[in-house]
């Protein structure tokens, strides 16, 4: 009960200097993701050591079926939790601070513009091009 407090405070904490979807480069995006794409597509539904990340903005946290994910992560979205633009933010600012166990090594992007232009890049892909 206490972790819930914990990561609901974690959401509402960094929620609230969280950079806006609108603000971001997609372009700039599409670099960002580089850091990604050993592990998660953008441009595919192919799973790879991560699950892929297409429509992944509004999509219900642990929704791939293809693909088997952490304990941690499928008790995260248990409660019918969406990865929209805050729940995105602050899990990809510090991955295990929003899901303590999940199996994802990424430690987390340090600044704002990263995270900002990965979401609109992650919104669409297409308009990076």
């Amino acid at each position: 009960m206490f972790s819930k407090f914990l990561a609901a405070m974690a959401v509402f904490t960094i929620s609230a200097t969280a950079p806006a979807l609108a603000d971001g480069d997609p372009a700039e995006g599409a670099k960002v993701f580089r850091k990604c794409r050993a592990c998660h597509t953008v441009d595919q539904e192919k799973n790879r050591v991560g699950p892929h990340l297409v429509g992944i903005v509004g999509r219900p946290v642990a929704s791939i079926d293809s693909f088997k994910y952490s304990g941690a992560m499928t008790e995260f979205g248990a409660d019918g939790k969406v990865w929209d633009e805050e729940t995105l933010t602050v899990y990809l600012r510090k991955p295990r601070a929003l899901v303590k166990k999940t199996t994802m090594v990424f430690a987390g992007f340090k600044k704002d513009g990263d995270i900002e232009n990965l979401l609109a890049y992650l919104s669409d892909p297409s308009a990076a091009e």
